[in-house]
């Protein structure tokens, strides 16, 4: 799949601040983004077959990132004891909850200014989808550097299987991981699952 014409290739930076920024106006710039997003819905799709899951933590996309809501929404109509949640916020923790969400459903704006579903029950995921900007080997994931899945995983008991969903343009290979990075448990990018941790 192809990349802007006018995006230098990434060069190794530890700079993070710079390197989201790239990041995001890569992906906001790619010309094929929406035949990458068919793509990984069907890749999710696939993938979630195979996991006997009934309770999904999501995202609400922002940024040009993957909405993954439309493969959500079919795999939870197979199934009416399947939930699908978005995060909220706790102002205090700067943790995640996750709130039940469904199509129609009554939305509201966070602190952040992301719609979150309004005063639908909190439940805790035994899956959770995770945006990457970018993302490296063993799981290691380049988010927007607030802190609030590293944070939210460091307490959550037990804690969720993590899955990154992104773009390919976003693979990282040098990219190392900081003291606080809680690696992702398996990432998916429109190619198929790009990396998941080594069953024992």
């Amino acid at each position: 799949m192809s990349l802007p014409f006018d995006m230098p290739p990434l060069q190794p930076s530890s700079d993070k601040k710079t390197l989201r920024r790239q990041l995001q106006a890569e992906r906001q710039s790619l010309v094929d983004r929406h035949q990458r997003a068919m793509h990984l819905q069907e890749v999710l799709r696939v993938w979630l077959a195979a996991r006997k899951d009934v309770a999904i933590g999501a995202y609400w996309p922002i940024k040009g990132e993957f909405d993954a809501l439309p493969a959500l929404y079919r795999w939870a109509e197979a199934d009416d004891m399947r939930i699908i949640g978005l995060p909220v916020v706790d102002k205090a923790t700067k943790q995640l909850r996750f709130h039940s969400w469904f199509p129609g459903c009554e939305m509201e704006e966070d602190a952040y200014g992301i719609p979150k579903p309004k005063d639908t029950p909190a439940f805790e995921p035994t899956l959770l989808l995770v945006p990457c900007v970018g993302y490296g080997p063993g799981g290691i994931r380049l988010g927007y550097g607030g802190g609030f899945y590293d944070r939210t995983l460091a307490t959550l008991q037990p804690r969720p299987f993590t899955v990154g969903l992104a773009y390919s343009h976003g693979s990282l290979p040098w990219l190392q991981a900081e003291p606080h990075d809680v690696p992702l448990d398996a990432i998916l990018n429109e190619d198929g699952v790009a990396w998941e941790e080594p069953r024992p």
